[in-house]
Order: C-alpha cells, then structure tokens, then sequence
C-alpha cells in the first residue's frame, strides 16, 4: 500500500511541476521614460489626484501632478483615461515564497528551522523567485512583501523584496530588516492525565516562566555582546546588533493585551524598536502603544474575532480604532497564496469606519513605514521608486479589481500567472471566451 500511495503522490506531483514550467520571466529594465495620464491617482498618503498623470524614468518617479502632462517627447505614453492608479501594495509578515504546497510536501516548505532561538537565521536565502504563487499574488496589485521566517519563541530575520526577480539576490529591497519572536502565552492547563508511575506534565505557567526566562537571558547576553568587542564570533548575537544600534526591529507576534503590555515593556526595557504583529486585543491598549511609537500589523480583517463575547465585527474596526486612537497600523493577511487579498481585506475595512485612502495607506505607506522602507516607495512621490499599477476599476473591490498594468521601479512587469493561462486553456476547450 505504501508503494502504492507513494507512486500516485509521485504521479500527482509531476502533473503539478509539469503545468508549473518556468513561462513567465522577469521585466528588463526601464528603458525608455514613461508617462501615464488621465487618470485618477491614489498617492498613497491620503491624497488624490483626478485627471492627474505621472512620470518616471530609470525606476525612479520624475512628475506627478494634475492636468496636461509635461512635455512628452520621445516618451512612452500611457493613456488611463477612467482607470485608477496605485502604489504598489505591500504586504508584510508572510510566508510567500518560502512555501510552495501547504500540505503533504516538505520538501517545499522552508519558512523554519528547527529549535526555540534562531535569531541568526535569514530567510531571504530561503527565497524562491519560481515560485508560481508570486504571479497570482502581484496580478492583484501586490508588488513587494516581507518573507518571514516561523517556527519557535524566536524563528529568524526578515528582509523586503520585489516581487519580479530571477533570485533572491535581485529580489532583495531591504535585508535583514528585523528579526521575529513569538511573546509566550498562558495557555489553559491540560486535561490528559499523566501514565501510570509518570511524573505530572509541566504547567502552562511554568512552560511560560521558562519560556520568558530564556528571552531575557538571550537579550541581555546579546546586548552585552552588542557593547563589547569579542574576541569569539557568536553568529546569534551578531544577528542581533542590529536591534540594539537601531538598524533592525523586532517583530512580536502578540495577541492579547496581557501580551501586547508585557511585549512592549520588554521592548522598553531593552532599548529596542518593536512591531506588535496580530493585535487582535490592541484595542484595549492604544494608549500604550501611542506612548512608546509602537506600531502594529493587523492580521487579517475577514475573520472572527478571537473570544466569543467580542463584537463579532471587532476585526473589521480594528483599523478604525486604531486609526482614531494615533497608532500607527498596518496589514497583512495569513499564510502566503491568500495575500492575494490584501487589498479586499483592506477594503473590508471601509465598511466599519475607515475611508477609502486609509485603507489605501494601510497596506501602502503605513506597511512602508513599519518596513523602514518609506523613504523609496509606499507613496507616489518624486524621486521614490516608481512601483505602482494601474486598474480599470476600485482595487479595493474583488468584484471591480482588474490589474491592467503593473511597474516594479520602472519596469513593466508580466501579469499573467498560472491560473490564467489554465482558464486561457480550458476557455479554448469549451468555446468560452477567454479575456
């Protein structure tokens, strides 16, 4: 039996590598100013631009503004008469492209490591530009992301990349940006009893102490490390400079206040610059989070809220609260094929409080500033690079998003992907029209 199953996983997966050969390649570089025009642009940062156009040449954004646009001689134009115009989206704290298949082959996971404290592993070596999930994800106007690394209390160090790449040196857009950690929580004692002559299981709170335990052990050994001059290279604590001299950020999963208050005292204590990522109870603590600048990366919007007697909608407004309480937000989603909603979980948001642009700026210029990479893209000013796309309707809107065209700092990249081209192949089958 086992022969058996093993020959039709095999089989299974040929099928699946054979429709995945490589069709799709990445866009040269700009080689030619261009100019869009007519459109109505969404800068990013609140602002909107009718009738505006902009311009941009060898990556970078030379013009933007309203009306006729200037000269445009020997200049590719791009007419978006009635077309919406964006910056690129970004989504922060996945796992696109360290994953490939979910379940059944682990031979294509490599977002974790084994063992509880990995600051010093980097997953953009991990990364895997062929990946056929990217196309599906920047079709919907994601253009850049944060593949991050899971696994134990501490599970390694991001980077940013550009979704259009042919690997994981050219993708790079920011390295080693922050380094991620998993706040321990309380959980409810087990009901399994211990065997016969066993010994009783270690308590929740005592698994947590230890767990907290081996954090600020870790921490203070490395910032020491941080201050003095070793003689012996320890690759753990090299890893964590970075957050000590304020080039890297931490990144800490956490949910509930208690976590989130403990999280950011933590933070506090040891000098360093946080992210609460989740904070699906940062509601009860903006306060907190205000007074000491730290930002939080919602999870996800289309979902339940975590206990049963929260308001069933609490995830829908938490970007409002947020918004209204000064904490700065951004958003990501879950896992690594659905980040291809960001944009309509975004907009999920629009129904409970948010207007339009700051859900826009949610997953643009907040997720840029989180990211430490505001000052290159994020918004759609002079001098940034030019990562944006145009859509022929609300990007916001699953029913009316429709990329028509897509730039990476200049470069027009390819949209299509591997689902179009199975509806292209199966619309020509049956005689449907394929668009």
């Amino acid at each position: 039996m086992k022969k058996i199953f093993f020959s039709i996983w095999g089989l299974l997966l040929g099928t699946i590598l054979a429709y995945g050969q490589a069709n799709i390649s990445p866009a040269p570089a700009q080689s030619k100013p261009i100019v869009i025009t007519n459109a109505t642009i969404h800068v990013g940062n609140g602002q909107v631009i009718n009738n505006g156009y902009i311009a941009f040449d060898k990556g970078k954004i030379t013009a933007i503004g309203e009306g006729a646009a200037p000269n445009t001689g020997g200049v590719e134009v791009i007419d978006a008469t009635g077309k919406q115009l964006y910056p690129g989206f970004i989504c922060p704290i996945t796992t696109l492209g360290l994953v490939e298949i979910e379940e059944g082959a682990r031979g294509t996971v490599d977002d974790y490591e084994i063992g509880a404290l990995n600051p010093n592993v980097r997953s953009i070596i991990a990364y895997n530009t062929d990946s056929k999930v990217i196309p599906t994800v920047r079709s919907n106007g994601i253009l850049l992301a944060q593949p991050t690394p899971s696994g134990d209390l501490i599970s390694g160090q991001s980077s940013v990349v550009q979704l259009d790449a042919w690997n994981w040196e050219d993708a790079a857009y920011k390295t080693d940006i922050g380094i991620h950690m998993d706040w321990p929580v309380i959980r409810p004692p087990s009901r399994r009893r211990p065997p016969a002559g066993g010994t009783p299981e270690e308590s929740p709170a005592e698994r947590t102490l230890k767990a907290l335990d081996a954090i600020y052990s870790l921490f203070a050994e490395a910032k020491a490390y941080s201050e003095a001059k070793p003689a012996v290279i320890n690759l753990r604590f090299e890893a964590m400079k970075g957050l000590f001299d304020g080039s890297k950020k931490l990144f800490v999963n956490a949910n509930g206040a208690k976590e989130i208050i403990q999280a950011v005292t933590f933070a506090k204590k040891m000098g360093i610059s946080e992210v609460i990522v989740g904070g699906a109870e940062s509601y009860l603590v903006t306060s907190l989070l205000k007074d000491n600048n730290v930002p939080v990366i919602l999870r996800e919007t289309q979902t339940l809220p975590d206990k049963e007697d929260d308001d069933v909608y609490l995830p829908y407004k938490l970007p409002k609260i947020l918004q209204d309480a000064g904490v700065t937000y951004g958003l990501t989603g879950i896992g690594f094929w659905r980040q291809r909603n960001l944009p309509f979980e975004a907009g999920q948001a629009c129904g409970f409080g948010l207007t339009k642009e700051q859900a826009i700026s949610m997953i643009t210029m907040n997720n840029a500033k989180i990211l430490g990479i505001d000052k290159t893209t994020g918004t759609l000013e002079v001098g940034k690079d030019a990562n944006l796309f145009i859509s022929k309707g609300d990007a916001l809107d699953m029913i009316t998003l429709d990329v028509e065209t897509a730039f990476i700092q200049g470069r027009n990249i390819n949209l299509d992907n591997l689902h179009k081209q199975l509806y292209r192949k199966f619309s020509a089958k049956y005689g449907l029209k394929a668009e």
